[in-house]
């Protein structure tokens, strides 16, 4: 039995990491494809490092463009790998350019795909990301599942029931890894905080980044609230961008964008902190410390309904449904007095019951590794 995984994005090393592992405790042949949607340094590399992933097999190196032209990169340059490797399974996590791309290259040469977090719904197709997920499970052979709401998606769009694989969720099989090991970075003394006396936002979809009315009016909301609360923004590439494109400067301190070390915020008059984007585990201690996470970002909710972090999400609906009827998630899309009023209250003391959802216990690597086995080796 051979495995070819596909990680293109921060994400999905978070999914991946998980089921290397597992598969490599196995003894399974395990080839590890990077497509390289994603390259930064701080937006890849980092992560393999902090996530005790091993160097990619394969790195493609496709880097950034439309849609169109990331997905045909993809499936141009996969397409011999596939070939050449003949793997038994090719298995794919999440939802971008990554995933479908790969997904159909490989079904159109014969090889069964695993798609790891399938089923999620946000029923809004002007998403990408939604478009990626139905293309994905349409076409996979193995649907793991993190929550019940995706077996019931998948039921509705004829998905064969016992293709269908209630596991858990990866995400926090890595979550829960390393939460202690976090504990040793400095990112909060190097930023100048101190625990509880801050929020954390990120901010990178396209429905906010590159509207120019949302993003001012996330800014505005959240630069209202950073009155009282420091408001830590690692700052996506492109949303960079487009703040400065959009002449929203004045809403965010854009002159602090490095580590300049202790007390580097103080004299400053609260506000939104930029700082570049940072690696798994300075990003796991920096979001556990705060007060409140504002994001778009659909793992984010996830991590903070384990770690009990109120989080509010700058969007309109969610396909992860879980993390607001189980966990500590609220949508507040991108209306200015909704995130004013919602945060005012969660920072005043306002909160729900919230539990972790069934599952989400740290073994679903395990469970997908145990299916995987026994339906590819019976």
């Amino acid at each position: 039995m051979k495995i070819l995984s596909i990680v293109g994005a921060r994400p999905n090393f978070m999914k991946v990491a998980p089921i290397d592992k597992e598969l490599r405790k196995r003894g399974v042949a395990h080839t590890l494809v990077h497509t390289g949607q994603h390259y930064d340094y701080r937006m890849s590399k980092l992560f393999f490092e902090d996530l005790g992933l091993p160097k990619p097999d394969i790195d493609l190196c496709v880097g950034s463009g439309t849609h169109a032209q990331q997905t045909a990169e993809i499936m141009m340059r996969l397409e011999p790998i596939l070939n050449n490797d003949k793997p038994s399974l090719l298995l794919v996590v999440g939802d971008v350019n990554s995933t479908m791309a790969s997904a159909i290259t490989a079904v159109k040469l014969g090889i069964p795909v695993a798609h790891v977090e399938a089923g999620l719904r946000s029923f809004d197709r002007t998403m990408p990301e939604e478009i990626n997920r139905i293309l994905t499970d349409a076409i996979s052979s193995f649907h793991f599942t993190t929550e019940e709401s995706a077996n019931n998606n998948l039921g509705k769009e004829g998905i064969p029931e016992e293709s269908i694989f209630f596991v858990g969720n990866t995400m926090i099989d890595t979550l829960l890894r390393h939460v202690d090991k976090s504990y040793e970075s400095n990112i909060l003394e190097l930023i100048g905080v101190r625990p509880r006396e801050y929020g954390v936002l990120t901010l990178h979809r396209p429905s906010n980044a590159d509207a120019r009315e949302n993003l001012q009016n996330i800014l505005e909301a959240l630069n209202e609230i950073s009155k009282d609360l420091f408001l830590i923004f690692p700052v996506h590439p492109r949303t960079k961008r487009r703040i400065s494109e959009f002449g929203l400067q004045h809403l965010i301190n854009n002159g602090l964008n490095g580590l300049n070390g202790p007390n580097r915020l103080n004299g400053l008059n609260r506000g939104i902190i930029t700082i570049d984007p940072l690696g798994y585990l300075d990003f796991l201690k920096l979001m556990k410390e705060s007060r409140i996470v504002f994001t778009d970002s659909g793992g984010i909710q996830e991590e903070t309904t384990v770690l009990g972090i109120p989080c509010l999400t700058l969007r309109y609906n969610t396909e992860r449904p879980v993390t607001i009827t189980s966990g500590t998630n609220s949508l507040v899309g991108s209306d200015r007095e909704r995130i004013i009023n919602e945060a005012r209250k969660r920072l005043n003391g306002f909160s729900t019951q919230y539990s972790i959802p069934p599952l989400w216990d740290g073994h679903a690597a395990e469970r997908i590794v145990d299916i995987l086995i026994k339906q590819l080796c019976d």
